[in-house]
Protein backbone atom coordinates (compact mmCIF):
# COMPACT_ATOMS: atom_id res chain seq x y z
CA UNK A 1 0.00 0.00 0.00
CA UNK A 2 0.97 3.17 -0.80
CA UNK A 3 1.71 5.91 1.63
CA UNK A 4 0.96 9.41 0.84
CA UNK A 5 2.52 11.98 3.54
CA UNK A 6 -0.06 14.67 3.38
CA UNK A 7 1.42 16.70 5.88
CA UNK A 8 3.22 19.96 4.90
CA UNK A 9 6.73 18.25 4.88
CA UNK A 10 9.05 21.38 3.60
CA UNK A 11 7.52 23.41 6.26
CA UNK A 12 9.14 21.09 8.98
CA UNK A 13 12.18 21.19 6.54
CA UNK A 14 12.26 24.62 6.91
CA UNK A 15 11.53 25.30 10.26
CA UNK A 16 14.47 22.65 11.06
CA UNK A 17 16.82 24.23 9.05
CA UNK A 18 15.82 27.86 10.97
CA UNK A 19 15.99 26.05 14.30
CA UNK A 20 19.54 25.38 13.64
CA UNK A 21 20.20 27.95 11.97
CA UNK A 22 19.95 30.00 15.14
CA UNK A 23 21.64 27.14 17.34
CA UNK A 24 24.66 27.47 14.94
CA UNK A 25 24.34 31.54 15.13
CA UNK A 26 24.16 31.40 19.25
CA UNK A 27 27.13 28.48 19.12
CA UNK A 28 29.45 31.20 16.96
CA UNK A 29 28.24 34.06 19.03
CA UNK A 30 29.22 32.52 22.11
CA UNK A 31 32.64 31.51 20.69
CA UNK A 32 32.95 34.65 19.07
CA UNK A 33 33.08 35.65 22.84
CA UNK A 34 34.61 33.68 23.88
CA UNK A 35 37.31 34.78 21.89
CA UNK A 36 37.61 37.87 22.69
CA UNK A 37 37.04 37.56 26.56
CA UNK A 38 40.36 35.39 26.18
CA UNK A 39 41.82 38.01 23.78
CA UNK A 40 40.80 40.70 26.50
CA UNK A 41 41.98 38.77 29.51
CA UNK A 42 45.56 37.85 27.91
CA UNK A 43 46.08 41.79 26.65
CA UNK A 44 44.84 43.20 30.20
CA UNK A 45 46.83 40.36 31.73
CA UNK A 46 49.89 41.92 29.70
CA UNK A 47 49.68 45.19 30.63
CA UNK A 48 49.08 44.54 34.19
CA UNK A 49 52.35 42.78 33.96
CA UNK A 50 53.87 45.42 32.17
CA UNK A 51 52.75 48.25 34.61
CA UNK A 52 54.88 45.95 37.25
CA UNK A 53 57.60 45.75 35.57
CA UNK A 54 57.26 49.51 35.15
CA UNK A 55 56.83 50.41 38.81
CA UNK A 56 59.79 47.89 39.68
CA UNK A 57 62.20 50.06 37.08
CA UNK A 58 60.44 53.39 38.58
CA UNK A 59 61.82 51.75 41.79
CA UNK A 60 65.20 50.84 40.74
CA UNK A 61 65.50 53.90 39.06
CA UNK A 62 64.80 55.96 42.21
CA UNK A 63 67.25 54.09 44.16
CA UNK A 64 70.51 54.76 41.59
CA UNK A 65 69.75 58.54 41.94
CA UNK A 66 69.64 58.24 45.62
CA UNK A 67 73.08 55.94 45.51
CA UNK A 68 74.40 58.80 42.49
CA UNK A 69 73.47 61.40 44.71
CA UNK A 70 75.21 59.05 47.86
CA UNK A 71 78.35 58.94 45.33
CA UNK A 72 78.19 62.80 44.85
CA UNK A 73 78.76 63.27 48.04
CA UNK A 74 81.24 60.74 48.67
CA UNK A 75 83.32 62.77 45.85
CA UNK A 76 82.69 66.19 47.28
CA UNK A 77 83.99 64.87 50.77
CA UNK A 78 86.97 63.22 48.92
CA UNK A 79 87.67 66.65 47.37
CA UNK A 80 87.33 68.36 51.02
CA UNK A 81 89.58 65.13 52.64
CA UNK A 82 92.14 66.18 49.77
CA UNK A 83 92.06 69.58 50.14
CA UNK A 84 93.08 69.35 53.95
CA UNK A 85 95.28 66.66 53.18
CA UNK A 86 97.22 69.01 50.62
CA UNK A 87 97.23 71.36 53.28
CA UNK A 88 98.52 69.33 55.72
CA UNK A 89 100.91 68.46 53.58
CA UNK A 90 102.17 71.79 52.93
CA UNK A 91 102.70 73.08 56.31
CA UNK A 92 104.25 69.97 56.93
CA UNK A 93 106.73 70.62 54.12
CA UNK A 94 107.74 74.23 55.34
CA UNK A 95 107.10 74.15 59.23
CA UNK A 96 111.05 74.51 59.31
CA UNK A 97 110.99 77.09 56.51
CA UNK A 98 111.42 79.94 58.90
CA UNK A 99 114.14 78.56 60.79
CA UNK A 100 115.76 78.34 57.64
CA UNK A 101 114.86 81.61 56.27
CA UNK A 102 116.28 83.59 59.63
CA UNK A 103 119.11 81.28 59.75
CA UNK A 104 119.90 81.98 55.77
CA UNK A 105 119.52 85.68 56.14
CA UNK A 106 121.90 85.97 59.46
CA UNK A 107 124.32 84.13 56.90
CA UNK A 108 123.68 86.61 54.00
CA UNK A 109 124.05 89.64 55.50
CA UNK A 110 127.22 91.82 55.23
CA UNK A 111 128.70 94.04 57.68
CA UNK A 112 127.45 97.46 57.50
CA UNK A 113 123.90 96.15 56.76
CA UNK A 114 121.16 96.48 59.49
CA UNK A 115 117.50 95.15 58.72
CA UNK A 116 115.07 96.94 60.28
CA UNK A 117 111.35 95.09 59.07
CA UNK A 118 110.86 91.50 57.69
CA UNK A 119 107.57 90.94 56.01
CA UNK A 120 106.22 87.86 54.47
CA UNK A 121 103.67 87.36 51.81
CA UNK A 122 103.16 84.24 50.79
CA UNK A 123 106.39 83.42 48.65
CA UNK A 124 106.91 86.65 48.69
CA UNK A 125 109.21 88.53 50.86
CA UNK A 126 109.96 92.45 51.90
CA UNK A 127 113.45 93.35 53.63
CA UNK A 128 113.50 97.05 54.94
CA UNK A 129 116.59 98.45 56.65
CA UNK A 130 119.31 100.44 56.63
CA UNK A 131 122.90 100.21 54.99
CA UNK A 132 126.48 102.23 55.30
CA UNK A 133 126.44 102.83 51.45
CA UNK A 134 124.68 101.55 48.40
CA UNK A 135 127.47 98.47 47.97
CA UNK A 136 126.69 97.50 50.64
CA UNK A 137 122.68 96.57 49.51
CA UNK A 138 124.51 95.74 46.52
CA UNK A 139 126.26 92.86 48.13
CA UNK A 140 123.48 91.97 50.03
CA UNK A 141 121.38 91.33 46.99
CA UNK A 142 124.19 89.04 45.15
CA UNK A 143 124.09 87.47 48.56
CA UNK A 144 120.54 86.27 48.61
CA UNK A 145 120.20 85.69 45.27
CA UNK A 146 123.34 83.06 45.71
CA UNK A 147 121.03 81.75 48.03
CA UNK A 148 119.12 78.22 47.46
CA UNK A 149 116.52 79.85 49.75
CA UNK A 150 115.48 82.93 47.33
CA UNK A 151 114.87 83.17 43.66
CA UNK A 152 117.06 84.70 41.76
CA UNK A 153 116.63 88.07 40.89
CA UNK A 154 116.29 90.03 43.97
CA UNK A 155 114.61 93.27 43.38
CA UNK A 156 115.34 96.65 44.57
CA UNK A 157 112.01 98.63 45.11
CA UNK A 158 114.40 101.82 46.54
CA UNK A 159 117.51 103.18 48.12
CA UNK A 160 117.38 106.74 49.59
CA UNK A 161 119.62 108.92 52.36
CA UNK A 162 118.00 108.54 55.63
CA UNK A 163 117.54 112.52 56.92
CA UNK A 164 116.58 111.47 60.49
CA UNK A 165 120.29 110.50 61.53
CA UNK A 166 123.47 112.09 61.23
CA UNK A 167 125.47 108.79 60.08
CA UNK A 168 124.42 109.53 56.18
CA UNK A 169 123.02 105.78 56.43
CA UNK A 170 121.11 104.67 53.30
CA UNK A 171 117.73 103.16 53.62
CA UNK A 172 116.36 99.94 51.78
CA UNK A 173 114.01 97.76 50.23
CA UNK A 174 114.30 94.82 48.56
CA UNK A 175 111.87 92.30 47.29
CA UNK A 176 112.69 88.50 46.78
CA UNK A 177 110.18 85.22 46.40
CA UNK A 178 111.38 82.25 48.91
CA UNK A 179 111.81 78.68 47.19
CA UNK A 180 112.13 75.74 49.65
CA UNK A 181 114.74 73.88 48.44
CA UNK A 182 113.92 71.24 51.13
CA UNK A 183 110.72 70.87 48.91
CA UNK A 184 112.63 70.35 45.54
CA UNK A 185 114.89 67.48 47.68
CA UNK A 186 112.06 65.52 48.16
CA UNK A 187 110.14 65.77 45.06
CA UNK A 188 113.36 64.38 43.69
CA UNK A 189 113.53 61.89 46.06
CA UNK A 190 110.10 60.71 45.70
CA UNK A 191 111.16 61.09 41.58
CA UNK A 192 114.37 58.88 41.89
CA UNK A 193 111.65 56.31 43.89
CA UNK A 194 109.51 55.92 41.08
Amino acid sequence: MVKINLLPWREEKRQQLTKEFYILLGAGGIIAAAIVASIFYVYSHNIEFQKARNARITKEISKLDNEIKEIENYEEERDDLLARKQVIEELQANRTQMVHLFDELVKTIPNGVFLENIKQNGSSITLEGYAQSHSRVSAYMRELAKSEWFKSPVSLEYIRADETYDTHEQKFKLLAMLVNPLNKKTEEDEGAGE
